[in-house]
C-alpha cells in the first residue's frame, strides 16, 4: 500500500515536471510558460572589470570601500531593470576589481557609463564678484562656484519629469532631500535669491537655474539639455548613491547572442548524446533492472531541469552557464553510480541464496552507506567551489548539486519502489 502511494506520487511529480519543462510548442496552450534563465555566455550581453582606485583610501578601509563600491553598483544594475546580472568583488594581487556580468545588454558603452560614473553630486554658489584673474581668464564663472556642503548624500530620491514648454521643456529630474538637506537647501536658496545655483555632478557643472525664492519644501529640479535616457540613468545613479572610490574600466566586453544559442545547442547534443549512452549501457548490462534505472534516469532529468527552471517554487530558479550545463551533463553519469551499487549488491545477495524481495531490501540496506559517503563528499566539493570560485564555477556548483541531491532521490524512492512493484 505504501509503495503504491509513493509511486503515484512520483507520477504526479514527474507530469508536473514535464509541465515545467515543457517548451514554447505551437497551438499548445500553457507550454513555455518556465523559460529557462541563460547566464552571459549563453544569452549574450555585456562583462565589465572594473579596478578601483585605492590610492587615496586608508589600507585599513580599503576592502570595506570595495565592498561598498560593489554594493552601489549592485543597486544601479537592479534600478536599470538588469535580470540575472551578476556582480562579484575581488582581488588580484594587491588590487581590488569588480565584475559585473549583464546578460541581454547590447550596448556596453552605456552601460559601462552607468555602471563606471562616480556620481559625485554637490550644489555650489557662484561667487558675486570674480577676481580680476578669474574674469581675465575668460572661464565660465560656474567653473568658480564654491560648494555649498550639501552633495548627492542628502537626497532621499529622485525621479524623471517632464516640463511643459518653454526653453527648459523635455525630460528633468526631479530630486528630493531628506530632513537634513531640506534644511540646508533651505539656507541655500535664501542667501542666493536671484543669483545662479550650480549643481554639479562629478565635477562637471550640469545646470546653473537662478534661485527665484527660499524653497523649504526639500525639493528641487535639475535641469539640462537631458534626453530621456540620460535623465533615467542619472536618476538610477542619483537613488542608488555614489561610488565611494573612483572607478577605472579595464576591460569591457560585448557577447553575441548567436554565441550563446551555437552554445546551448552543442551543449543540448552533448547532453542528449551522453544520456542515451549511459541509458543503453545500463539496459544491455543489468537487463530488466537497467531499464528501471533508466527509467528512474528520465524522471531525474525531468525534475533537474524542472528545479532549474523555477527551484520547484521553493527555491530561486538557477541561472544556467555553460559550466552549469557541463556540470549537469557530469551528473547524468553520477545519477546511476547509486543504482549500480544497489544491483550489484543485489545480485550478491541472491548468489548467496537470498529471495529477490529480500536481496532488494538487503541490496539498499548495504549499498547506502556507500551511497552516502560518495555523494556527501561530492556535495561537499560543490559547496567549497560555490564559496570560493567565480560566477563559472559557481554555476557549475549549482548545478552538480542539484543533480546529486535528485540523483539521491530517484535512485533510493524512484527505484526502490518501482523494483518493490514488480518484484512482488
Amino acid at each position: 500500500m505504501r509503495s503504491r502511494w509513493v509511486l503515484w506520487s512520483v507520477i504526479l511529480l514527474t507530469i508536473i515536471a514535464i509541465y515545467i519543462d515543457l517548451p514554447k510548442l505551437p497551438n499548445i496552450p500553457y507550454s513555455g510558460k518556465f523559460p529557462l534563465k541563460l547566464g552571459l555566455d549563453l544569452q549574450g550581453g555585456v562583462q565589465l572589470v572594473l579596478q578601483t582606485e585605492m590610492d587615496k583610501i586608508n589600507p585599513v578601509d580599503r576592502d570595506n570601500a570595495l565592498e561598498s563600491a560593489k554594493n552601489v553598483i549592485e543597486k544601479r544594475v537592479n534600478l536599470f531593470g538588469v535580470s540575472e546580472a551578476v556582480v562579484q568583488a575581488s582581488h588580484v594581487g594587491g588590487s581590488r576589481r569588480i565584475l559585473v556580468e549583464l546578460p541581454g545588454l547590447k550596448d556596453s558603452s552605456a552601460a559601462a557609463k552607468l555602471v563606471g560614473s562616480t556620481a559625485q553630486l554637490d550644489f555650489r554658489e557662484i561667487p558675486a564678484t570674480l577676481s580680476a584673474t578669474a574674469t581675465a581668464s575668460g572661464i565660465p564663472a560656474v567653473f568658480f562656484a564654491t560648494p555649498t556642503g550639501l552633495t548627492g548624500a542628502d537626497l532621499k530620491k529622485a525621479e524623471v519629469t517632464f516640463a511643459g514648454t518653454g526653453t527648459n521643456s523635455g525630460p528633468q529630474v526631479a530630486i528630493q532631500f531628506n530632513d537634513a538637506g531640506s534644511k540646508k537647501f533651505a539656507e541655500i536658496t535664501k542667501r542666493n535669491i536671484g543669483k545662479p545655483l550650480a549643481i554639479f555632478l562629478d565635477n562637471e557643472p550640469i545646470s546653473a537655474p537662478t534661485v527665484q525664492q527660499e524653497i523649504d519644501g526639500g525639493n528641487a529640479v535639475i535641469t539640462g539639455q537631458f534626453t530621456t535616457t540620460q535623465a533615467k540613468d542619472l536618476v538610477i545613479q542619483l537613488n542608488a548613491g555614489a561610488l565611494p572610490v573612483p572607478i577605472k574600466i579595464l576591460e569591457e566586453r560585448s557577447i553575441g547572442p548567436t554565441l550563446g544559442a551555437i552554445s546551448v545547442h552543442k551543449s543540448l547534443v552533448a547532453g542528449i548524446i551522453g544520456l542515451v549512452i549511459v541509458m543503453l549501457y545500463m539496459a544491455l548490462y543489468y537487463k530488466l533492472l537497467g531499464i528501471i534505472a533508466d527509467i528512474a534516469l528520465i524522471i531525474y532529468a525531468l525534475i533537474s531541469l524542472a528545479i532549474f527552471k523555477t527551484g520547484f517554487f521553493i527555491l530561486p530558479p538557477v541561472t544556467l552557464t555553460l559550466a552549469g550545463i557541463a556540470g549537469f551533463i557530469l551528473s547524468i553519469g553520477m545519477a546511476v553510480d547509486a543504482n549500480i551499487l544497489i544491483f550489484e549488491r543485489m545480485n550478491e545477495e541472491m548468489r548467496w541464496g537470498k529471495s529477490k524481495i529480500r536481496a532488494l531490501e538487503l541490496g539498499f540496506e548495504r549499498a547506502w552507506s556507500s551511497i552516502w559517503a560518495s555523494n556527501v563528499s561530492s556535495l561537499i566539493t560543490a559547496a567549497i567551489l560555490y564559496g570560493v570560485g567565480t560566477s563559472l564555477v559557481r554555476g557549475f556548483a549549482v548545478t552538480l548539486a542539484v543533480g546529486i541531491l535528485v540523483s539521491l532521490f530517484t535512485a533510493i524512492v524512484v527505484t526502490r519502489t518501482m523494483l518493490r512493484m514488480i518484484i512482488k
